[in-house]
């Protein structure tokens, strides 16, 4: 049997076991927050096992109402994290000034429920300086003091990673914050080659990691099988996304639903898994799927990996493809988009 089976059977059933028994008995009462819950790592933080993402209608201008009513949604549900980043809603448009989006929605909302959610967000500098003004920026907009989680955004490659790590790099950035209470933990975040977030991993002792998970990963580059051993192995704290791939997972003849979909994700040793809502409805039916969720077997996962073997490329379109791009191709939206 594999070190990765082991590692996955004993957390789900410390993780899920005991919390479940809780949810039942929240649904018997009629409780809203009926989702069980994992520990997020080693930051002291139980997070449902879904968990709301700042892109879809959150990072989208002109749709302040339906974003509004997004994010109270989930947290009348029972959501307990959030997820944006300073990249996302932000114009390329040269000269525009206009705060990023995501940001501003939701801190719209934090200013009146900061204390009901673990709130991350994101820098896609590189160095000390541009993430510390990204830092201010972020705290501003999100209307609060501190975050409970900031992370390095979507580290692909090992220049990314030696500019953050050398002189006047984003680590210095990050380590100040957290050393002056700005944040409370940090993270690096990615979904293009697993090797490059593992020596991130290597390199400092991160508390969590966002990293793409879904039923196509085995295939290609497989960040469950060369990237989770060694998460779990420092206890972080694992965020799971693109669980539908962005919607090019979902196909009659592959991976047909979301419940396929997110529940082979959270059958992995992962804490929560964040998506990006577009309606209140597509919330309430992310939500039922996570308060419904049953770990898979082995078996059926396997059955699902293989479903979605004619089309990886389609359903791993985020990774490092097999002939590197032109450099013109790596455009701002593909390097910080999650």
């Amino acid at each position: 049997m594999s070190a990765e089976k082991i590692t996955r059977r004993e957390f789900v059933q410390r993780t899920t076991v005991g919390a479940a028994g809780l949810a039942v008995a929240g649904r018997a009462l009629g409780a809203p927050n009926t989702m069980a819950e994992r520990a997020l790592g080693r930051t002291g933080h139980n997070v449902r096992l879904f968990s709301l993402g700042g892109q879809a209608t959150l990072e989208k201008p002109g749709t302040t109402e339906q974003s509004l009513a997004i994010i109270h949604r989930a947290i009348d549900l029972g959501v307990n994290y959030i997820d944006t980043a300073a990249a996302y809603g932000r114009s390329r448009e040269p000269g525009n000034t206009t705060p990023p989006i995501s940001q501003s929605y939701i801190g719209e909302v934090m200013k009146t429920r900061r204390r009901e959610v673990f709130l991350a967000s994101k820098t896609h500098d590189r160095t000390r300086d541009g993430s510390l003004k990204l830092l201010e920026e972020s705290l501003t907009l999100l209307n609060t003091d501190h975050l409970d989680l900031w992370q390095l955004h979507n580290v692909r490659t090992d220049e990314q990673l030696d500019q953050i790590f050398g002189k006047d790099g984003a680590i210095e950035a990050l380590t100040k914050a957290r050393d002056q209470r700005m944040v409370r933990f940090l993270g690096i975040t990615g979904h293009f080659d697993p090797a490059i977030l593992a020596k991130g991993l290597e390199r400092f002792p991160f508390d969590c990691l966002l990293v793409a998970l879904n039923p196509a990963d085995r295939h290609r580059l497989s960040f469950i099988d060369d990237l989770l051993p060694l998460a779990n192995k420092q206890q972080l704290g694992i965020i799971g996304m693109k669980i539908p791939a962005r919607g090019r997972l979902l196909r009659a003849d592959g991976i047909s639903s979301m419940r396929q979909a997110m529940t082979y994700t959270l059958s992995l040793p992962i804490s929560t898994v964040i998506v990006g809502c577009d309606t209140v409805a597509q919330l309430e039916e992310n939500v039922a799927l996570a308060r419904d969720f049953t770990p898979m077997t082995e078996g059926e996962m396997r059955k699902l990996e293989a479903l979605t073997a004619s089309y990886v490329a389609e359903a791993s379109w985020f990774k490092r493809p097999a002939t590197p791009p032109a450099a013109s191709r790596f455009h701002h939206d593909d390097q910080n988009t999650d």
